[in-house]
């Protein structure tokens, strides 16, 4: 099935946006999540290989090559692979994925990569790429970039069509491009900003589902849903509060315990008591070596958490992944099963605030030092990017552990839809 047959509801400001695209040598699609930034590019790219451009050779970079598959070839029925059904095949070039298109009486071939990494250029060396397709273009490496323009210099016909979310405004991907290329480009430079309410697609009801899963003051409903660039500051939970504390134990679901290892540095742990609709963490361990001016085994601390556990079936202990020790320890008793956790700081961040702002996670009025981080733990505003301040971050970082490694498949399986507005 042809391109041509296939038609998102693109809104006006995303029409000129691809529009121009088409002419512009350099297109940076910036906004809200779900705001449809990316099959914007996709489209633009698309067109350009319908109308036959005359470089054979083309690239698309995600974080990494996976993330690029799924969000540029797939993206959820509207990627080139869908769009060039029939006319299109996945295969190999040089190492990577490639995706080749037939097209004006010749074959195009896509190479897919990865960019964030360090080493990330090295994928992409040895072509010359005429078009470049990068989502979330804020997560690559500087190097991966620099390569990737390089790599079109000798192009007969150069488009780069990015889009990324919103970061903090003192960015590099700002500094040294996204701001730099108005004056460098001019009118060869197409850029728009978008809301979650432009994209067209999104009903009513869907947009007040989306939105009730954010804190409005949030910096992650000002990026995720305003498209603002914005520097945290302050608490990273600034929302945790009263309404975030039950007085009473819940009972009739299922237990596990996240841990944040430590021997020097403090060691936290946390009881979660888990329903199909809320987790509420219901008891905790937590030491100081430093402190305490003694410091403990792996085998000592596996007795504190048998403790903790005070006979419960435990489902999982979600452990410190970097706790190699400790979870060697864990598993040479035979008496849980244990994981080592997702550890994505940001991302990991921004699940556990939404999950405060909705409800889904608790803490027990007893959990006196996780209540005392939640009102301690800050963002570091003399940071570039977004950083956290490394202090009064332990049982944050195994709360974190919990939400990222069980609670968001959990949530997800068992969905648990607000109220919408009406």
């Amino acid at each position: 099935m042809k391109s041509s047959t296939i038609h998102p509801a693109f809104g006006d400001k995303h029409k000129e946006y691809i529009r121009n695209a088409t002419h512009c040598i350099i297109s940076v699609a910036e906004g809200a999540v779900r705001a449809g930034k990316t099959i914007d590019n996709i489209a633009a790219f698309a067109t350009m290989i319908n109308k036959g451009t005359p470089d054979r050779i083309h690239l698309a970079t995600g974080s990494t090559a996976a993330n690029a598959k799924l969000n540029i070839g797939d993206a959820n029925g509207f990627g080139l692979e869908y769009l060039f059904r029939g006319r299109c095949r996945w295969t190999k070039y040089k190492g990577n994925e490639a995706l080749v298109i037939k097209s004006c009486g010749r074959d195009y071939v896509v190479i897919f990569a990865g960019g964030a990494k360090a080493d990330s250029f090295k994928k992409i060396r040895g072509n010359s790429y005429g078009m470049w397709i990068a989502t979330e273009i804020n997560l690559h490496h500087e190097d991966t970039i620099k390569e990737a323009f390089n790599r079109q210099l000798a192009a007969k016909l150069r488009r780069v069509f990015w889009d990324l979310n919103p970061s903090s405004p003192g960015h590099w991907i700002y500094q040294n491009y996204i701001d730099r290329f108005p004056e460098r480009l001019g009118e060869r430079y197409n850029y728009q900003h978008f809301t979650i309410r432009d994209n067209a697609t999104i009903t009513a009801a869907r947009l007040a589902e989306i939105e009730s899963q954010y804190d409005v003051n949030s910096i992650w409903y000002r990026r995720d849903i305003c498209g603002e660039r914005c520097t945290p500051e302050g608490l990273v939970y600034s929302r945790f509060g009263a309404d975030c504390i039950v007085h009473e134990i819940p009972t009739g679901g299922e237990y596990y315990i996240s841990v944040d290892y430590g021997t020097h540095n403090p060691f936290s742990a946390g009881l979660w008591h888990v329903t199909s609709k809320q987790a509420v963490r219901i008891a905790e361990y937590y030491y100081c070596g430093r402190d305490e001016k003694a410091e403990k085994s792996p085998e000592e601390y596996y007795t504190e958490i048998r403790r903790l556990a005070s006979g419960r079936d435990i489902k999982c202990i979600v452990a410190d992944p970097s706790a190699d020790a400790f979870i060697a320890t864990i598993k040479k008793h035979h008496e849980y099963k244990v994981r080592g956790a997702i550890n994505d700081v940001l991302a990991g961040i921004q699940t556990t605030d939404e999950m405060l702002a909705s409800g889904k996670i608790k803490i027990y009025e007893g959990c006196k030092d996780a209540i005392r981080e939640f009102g301690l733990y800050r963002w570091d505003e003399k940071a570039e990017s977004d950083r956290v301040v490394k202090e009064n971050d332990h049982a944050m970082d195994e709360i974190r552990y919990m939400v990222m490694t069980v609670l968001k498949k959990h949530f997800k399986e068992h969905r648990f839809v607000p109220e919408l507005a009406r």
